[in-house]
């Protein structure tokens, strides 16, 4: 069974509107999803992650959302990674928990500072008993 499903990057754009109208209106982008400050939007088999962010802001502890990775099951995903991620420092490592935005991710600090998550869509009768 293939895991893997597609990268969806995020952008960080300095005005969320301005940069759906340019997607949706322009590039004909549908958005699954939407909350104050971030978007998802896809196209196709191609998505991307809109992130309201001013230059050179960050989530704390200096890492940035840059790598978005749609998996069919992050669980199956960490436990086959656990014995190599157990040899990060443990603050390398968010995961896997469920996000209040229906999403299940396990969240790990690239070398180059910026995060890498994997997620995968929690099913929609689980996040409304949440």
């Amino acid at each position: 069974m293939t895991n893997f499903e597609q990268v969806t990057p995020f952008l960080h754009v300095p005005d969320l509107q301005k940069a759906l109208d340019f997607f949706i209106d322009i590039l004909g982008f549908a958005v699954p999803f939407r909350q104050d400050g971030y978007a998802y939007i896809h196209r196709e088999t191609v998505g991307f992650r809109l992130l309201e962010a001013e230059e050179g802001e960050a989530a704390p502890g200096r890492r940035r959302f840059a790598y978005y990775v749609d998996v069919r099951d992050v669980d199956a995903l960490y436990a086959e990674l656990k014995p190599k991620l157990d040899t990060l420092p443990p603050a390398d490592v968010h995961g896997p928990v469920d996000k209040p935005y229906g999403q299940r991710e396990l969240l790990v600090l690239a070398p180059d500072g910026e995060l890498i998550c994997f997620g995968m869509a929690i099913p929609q009768a689980e996040v409304a008993k949440a």
